[in-house]
């Protein structure tokens, strides 16, 4: 296959400079490429496409009567990223996921950041995410936000941003680390001539971190990982993960408070659970406290966390920083907790709940990407340069019912990386999920999820609306790896 017909038009392209000039860093891979005989790379692309679906590599897409469960669609062509540049991410996402975490602490309790008028209460309190029942409880270390998964995009001269934090329920790295696994054995070869950071560490990391939770002195902790069921969309990558991590995947019916403790119902009885990764919303986790027909939970569970005999990863109520209103203030959030400057920008946002901001929005809805303060997964969401009339007709009577609920920002010219399709190459827009964990530390796991817009021209990545994913190769220092 040749890259000769491949032009990175006017998009910073991660792989090439102009047409026929490669980055250096991708000269290995772009060598090997050319050596393939003719259809061998498609060949490896359906075996690796494959490989995802024999290990059950799926999702769910809600909304949807037929053919719900999909294949996540892989690339074989990965994202190269020079590890000086990762070390730029790197440090950005410690010092965000610090604040953050400072932030939530404070939220739940002594509010300074509302009565210093950092953050107008009202715009917590109107947030979907924050709980009330949540005031005065204390995690473990006073960490709130365990595992974090913050969405980075990059513009047309290849500058990074924050795009959204993701502190409740993030997902994706089961695709991280199967992504990496189909790719050792499609490039065999290529992973031995460069120097890749590792990937395949992150269960032992997460469980680290989750035990460290644990009250001290227990000799034995019993962590367990919470799914909703067998229906979520996640649900491969909640018995993926338990498995990987040596724990029990439980769901909520497994589960019940029992003298004070949540206990876990055995073939030999009832055992104390120490540790619950829940990969379940907040809203359904307690119907006593929390929505009350929910069947997912555990009745009882919050007083069992708010005394300290079980611990919660990600803690109850993070959710408040994953509303994009909130997201707009996080360089407030580290110039207020850190007394520092903001080392990774966000996307410039307008708020639309004030006025000058909402008027501007309005009369420029044909420009701007407006978002949902609380959707995921591309829902809720107006692309303004693909969008007709009608639909920004109907957006614009959306927020103007509800100012609160959406923000817009610019239509940023995503950065794309070479995909394969059918017989030739085509640019395709990608962002990048890195997965940062809060233990005793925090860790920034190298690489993450890339998700790429495999519709020609879209910016979407979303896998429920037509994304798929690459792996993501982080290069080594020298003598690193």
């Amino acid at each position: 296959m040749k890259f000769q017909q491949y032009d990175p038009e006017h998009f910073f392209d991660e792989w090439f400079l102009e047409p026929g000039v490669p980055r250096p860093i991708v000269d290995p891979l772009i060598s090997r490429i050319r050596a393939l005989p003719e259809g061998e790379l498609q060949r490896r692309q359906r075996t690796a496409q494959q490989a995802m679906l024999d290990i059950g590599a799926t999702f769910n897409v809600y909304g949807e009567e037929e053919g719900a469960e999909r294949v996540m669609p892989f690339d074989v062509i990965p994202r190269v990223i020079p590890h000086q540049e990762w070390q730029r991410l790197e440090a950005g996402l410690k010092q965000r996921i610090h604040a953050l975490n400072l932030f939530i602490a404070d939220v739940y309790g002594d509010q300074k950041i509302i009565h210093d008028g950092i953050i107008p209460r009202e715009l917590i309190e109107s947030a979907k995410g924050y709980l009330p029942p949540c005031m005065g409880i204390k995690p473990p270390a006073g960490i709130w936000c365990h595992v974090t998964g913050t969405d980075l995009v990059r513009d047309e001269q290849g500058q990074w941003y924050v795009l959204e934090d993701n502190l409740r329920c993030p997902s994706g790295i089961s695709y991280v680390l199967e992504n990496r696994r189909v790719m050792k054995s499609t490039f065999p070869l290529v992973f031995k001539q460069m120097e890749i950071q590792p990937v395949d560490e992150y269960p032992s990391h997460l469980l680290e971190t989750l035990l460290t939770l644990a009250s001290p002195g227990l000799p034995d902790a019993t962590v367990v990982v919470l799914t909703p069921g067998l229906y979520n969309s996640a649900y491969f990558e909640h018995s993926f993960l338990a498995q990987q991590m040596g724990v029990t995947l439980v769901e909520g019916r497994d589960l019940v408070v029992v003298d004070g403790y949540v206990q876990m119902r055995t073939t030999k009885g009832l055992k104390r659970v120490d540790v619950i990764y829940r990969r379940i919303d907040d809203d359904f986790i307690d119907p006593a406290v929390f929505c009350p027909d929910s069947m997912l939970g555990v009745r009882g569970l919050t007083e069992v966390y708010r005394n300290g005999r079980v611990a919660i990863a990600n803690a109850l109520g993070t959710g408040v920083a994953d509303d994009k209103v909130i997201y707009a203030y996080v360089p407030q959030m580290i110039n207020y907790y850190l007394g520092e400057e903001m080392l990774l920008p966000n996307v410039p946002t307008y708020l639309c709940w004030e006025p000058d901001q909402l008027e501007y929005v309005l009369d420029h809805l044909e420009e701007l990407v407006v978002k949902a303060a609380n959707e995921s997964g591309g829902y809720g969401m107006l692309m303004g340069t693909q969008s007709t009339p009608e639909q920004r007709a109907d957006f614009a009577e959306r927020i103007k019912a509800n100012p609160r609920n959406y923000i817009a920002q610019p239509t940023l010219c995503l950065s794309r990386v070479p995909t394969l399709m059918g017989d030739e190459f085509v640019g395709c827009h990608v962002d990048l999920r890195p997965y940062v964990l809060y233990g005793e530390d925090i860790y920034v796991h190298p690489g993450g999820l890339t998700r790429v817009a495999m519709k020609r021209g879209s910016l979407v990545v979303n896998s429920s609306q037509g994304g798929g994913s690459k792996d993501t190769w982080v290069l080594c220092q020298e003598d690193q790896c």
